[in-house]
């Protein structure tokens, strides 16, 4: 590998001038000639069969242009798939538009385009929706009770997915035979993604290309015209998928949506530019969310605090449908897998099911499942702890993998990591800082403060064997990128990755500047335009810089060796004689011997007719990347201090550090980033954040009044401190780092809030953690 320079510094963020002067360009800053705006006649009931539609009287609605149903645009459903058999998948038709039945309060049942977006509201107004109502599910005890209501006829129990991963021989024995047997029963809250920019489409059709062109934020813009155009019936080449800039998405956007979908057919049939921009309660009631599982987990240990096994129950709550291209198995399947996490389990069972529920479907939010198995995981290990009185982190040194690489229960092989050095980073950190100190003070003064640690592994660089083992139809991985230089010298790189925050405009760049020894600022990225980029995955499970990198720097490498064959070409040398140095080429046995790469661009395009024959004009690379292994593994410790206030019952985090490792940092700056990122959406859904429904399938968050996001107040500075074990499974060592802060965050919190907790004998196993709770578990007789 080569000498870095660029990657491994924190490079300004070349997207920052752009973004903070106004210059950038979001989905809701397009305007084109003639466009019109659409909203969604939404079900206002949680299940129900359609009686009846209609829409006569929003077409006299001044300013309405046309209302169509599902009849009318008579689209292709939404259907993801895995391959297995039907007792462990049930796969579930998502109309793009409802046709016979509703299954969730918010689901599109029609959509109404005018010339302006309060026309389009007024329209809304006057739609005529007839339900036949039928008893909602709302629950999980609710859906698996015998003889419920079915959300889908096919799927039997509201069952969508029950499979069991992995189930250890004499598992039972291990149990019955264990010094020490701990058990944690969780729930966590349903959550909503929160984006900072909600949804949103503007589709029209180009007549010239002959093109349906939608310009959206997404995070997998290839998979939106692959379903585009299956749905509408058209040619795939007969689809363009453009992303301006984009205001996040943290795997809310990584599934195809119903509504860019109804949009794009509304524009084909107008021959009109449609725009679609939800709005905050839609997004909030009606979007894709996440996060609501049910853990019944134990866990057997020996007398000196070393696991024996792990056997656990996993129950997500998808709501009304499959996502696409993810399926409904993207929670319980990801719980199953990888459980087990950094610990040294030598038996493992476990049980994974997706039942379907009359709520908002699900999305992969940032994190997918870990966070709450890593919470579950780490509750039973402090409680082993506390059961065989050893010390918390004491206990946690005696079971994390240290020898690597590790072929886990879960038979997965982990690569090196850095699991023991982080926790002990971590605990020493807090240490310095006096806070073991400060605790006993505070307690001394009748104050509650706790200290929690989690550890944790994230796994990513997820390539196609890895999606392949989930038995997935679409089986997502790989990544190609083009590297060209024109006969400035400046180089235009593709990436199938989508940048929704992640700085992609300025790693990619680190990357290619590098490998070519070229200034950065001769670097541009293209990204997110399915015409532009022969193919592309997106952005998700922290696969940017791990695989869509790795293309980028074989791409950039590719290209490097043209560079370096024509320069040997023209001073009859080898190419291994020619060395690449400050955007130039030069003799390694006479550097006084240079051709800049704009004199060999200047061969390559415009004096072709020098170039051997061996050698093809022009100055393009293509490469691609996967993984063909199970992927690398980040890990981090994560230390918090907490104190709970008795007389409100509130949790003020006090300190939080992070120890992380996820290879090669390419820009620290930007790991921090995701981190503090990460570790905000953690500490919200530990302690905040939460979708609740009420008995008929209404959702209580449909507004900030109602959905207690944090602030700036709430979260707490983070201290980070970075390790660094370099992967060898990809091109630049590095491992991924997007999710590592939201996986570790709600662990680390709710065992800081039980460790304040411990004088009054209270255990919390829930999240979020309320003021309300904390309050009873502070003041019982309050509660009496």
């Amino acid at each position: 590998m080569k000498e870095r320079t660029l990657v491994g510094r924190s490079v300004a963020r070349r997207e920052d001038p752009r973004l903070l002067s106004g210059r950038g360009r979001f989905v809701d800053d397009i305007a084109l000639p003639g466009m019109l705006h659409a909203q969604f006649v939404r079900s206002t009931v949680a299940h129900g069969e359609i009686a009846s539609v209609d829409l006569s009287a929003v077409r006299h609605v001044p300013g309405v242009v046309a209302a169509f149903t599902a009849d009318d645009l008579a689209l292709g459903d939404i259907t993801a798939q895995l391959g297995r058999p039907l007792s462990e998948y049930v796969p579930t038709a998502m109309p793009v538009l409802a046709r016979d039945k509703v299954r969730y309060v918010g689901e599109p049942v029609a959509i109404v385009v005018a010339r302006d977006a309060y026309a389009a509201e007024d329209g809304l107004e006057a739609a005529r929706v007839s339900y036949t109502a039928l008893p909602p599910v709302t629950s999980e005890e609710a859906a698996l009770a015998p003889g419920a209501p079915l959300v889908h006829d096919e799927a039997a129990r509201n069952t969508l997915v029950d499979v069991s991963l992995f189930a250890t021989d004499g598992i039972d024995e291990i149990f019955a035979s264990a010094p020490c047997v701990v058990h944690v029963e969780s729930r966590t809250g349903r959550q909503n993604a929160l984006p900072l920019e909600t949804r949103g489409v503007v589709a029209h059709w180009d007549d010239r290309e002959e093109q349906l062109v939608l310009q959206t934020c997404t995070q997998v813009p290839h998979q939106v015209r692959t379903v585009a155009s299956r749905s509408l019936r058209l040619d795939e080449r007969a689809v363009r998928v453009v992303v301006p800039d984009m205001g996040g998405g943290f795997g809310q956007k990584c599934v195809v949506g119903r509504e860019e979908i109804a949009a794009a057919a509304a524009a084909l049939r107008l021959r009109r530019p449609v725009k679609w921009i939800e709005d905050r309660k839609d997004a909030l009631s009606a979007s894709f969310l996440a996060r609501e599982q049910h853990y019944q987990v134990r866990a057997a240990f020996d007398a000196d605090g070393r696991i024996l096994g792990l056997d656990a129950d996993v129950v997500c709550d998808m709501g009304a449908y499959s996502c696409y291209p993810f399926t409904a198995g993207i929670e319980p399947l990801m719980a199953s897998a990888e459980m087990p996490g950094v610990y040294k389990v030598p038996a493992y069972r476990v049980r994974g099911r997706a039942i379907t529920t009359n709520k908002a479907p699900t999305a992969p939010y940032r994190g997918v499942s870990r966070p709450q198995y890593v919470m579950v995981v780490e509750r039973l290990f402090e409680r082993a702890a506390r059961e065989l009185g050893l010390d918390p982190v004491e206990i946690r040194r005696r079971n994390v993998i240290t020898d690597f690489p590790y072929t886990g229960v879960n038979h997965l092989t982990y690569d090196p990591g850095s699991y023991l050095e982080s926790l002990n980073l971590c605990e020493r950190l807090v240490q310095d800082e006096g806070w073991y100190e400060k605790q006993a003070a505070a307690a001394a003064e009748g104050r509650h403060l706790g200290i929690g640690y989690a550890c944790f592994s994230e796994r990513t660089g997820y390539g196609s064997t890895a999606f392949a083992q989930r038995k997935m139809q679409v089986v997502p991985g790989f990544d190609i990128s083009e590297v060209r230089m024109d006969t400035s010298g400046a180089v235009t790189v593709t990436t199938g990755t989508m940048s929704h925050g992640q700085s992609h405009e300025t790693t990619m760049a680190q990357i290619v500047a590098d490998e070519l020894c070229l200034d950065i600022t001769k670097v541009r990225l293209h990204q997110g335009d399915t015409d532009r980029i022969t193919y592309g995955w997106g952005t998700f499970a922290s696969r940017s810089i791990t695989v869509g990198g790795s293309a980028v720097r074989l791409a950039a490498a590719k290209l490097g060796d043209k560079l370096r064959a024509i320069a040997a070409a023209r001073w009859g040398i080898e190419a291994d004689e020619v060395e690449l140095a400050d955007g130039a080429a030069r003799r390694r046995d006479d550097t006084s011997e240079v051709l800049t790469y704009e004199d060999i661009a200047d061969i390559a395009y415009l004096r072709a007719h020098l170039l051997p024959k061996d050698i093809e004009p022009g100055l393009a690379a293509t490469a691609t990347f996967d993984v063909f292994t199970d992927g690398t593994f980040s890990n981090a410790t994560h230390g918090v201090v907490v104190e709970l206030h008795q007389g409100t019952g509130q949790v003020e985090i006090l300190r939080y550090v992070c120890v992380e490792d996820c290879g090669v940092a390419i820009n620290p700056q930007v790991v921090e980033g995701q981190c503090r990122g990460g570790i905000a959406q953690g500490i919200a859904g530990a302690l905040f954040e939460q979708v609740t429904y009420d008995d008929q399938g209404e959702p209580s968050a449909t507004s900030f009044m109602d959905y207690k996001v944090p602030t700036a107040h709430e979260i707490p500075d983070v201290l980070i401190h970075h390790l660094e074990t370099p992967s060898a499974f990809t091109e630049t060592g590095a491992k991924g780092a997007g999710e590592g802060g939201t996986i570790g965050a709600p662990a680390a919190v709710l065992n800081a809030v039980n460790d304040a907790l411990r004088p009054t004998g209270v255990e919390l196993d829930h999240t979020p953690v309320t003021p309300e709770t904390v309050h009873r578990a502070l003041n019982p007789e309050a509660a009496s």
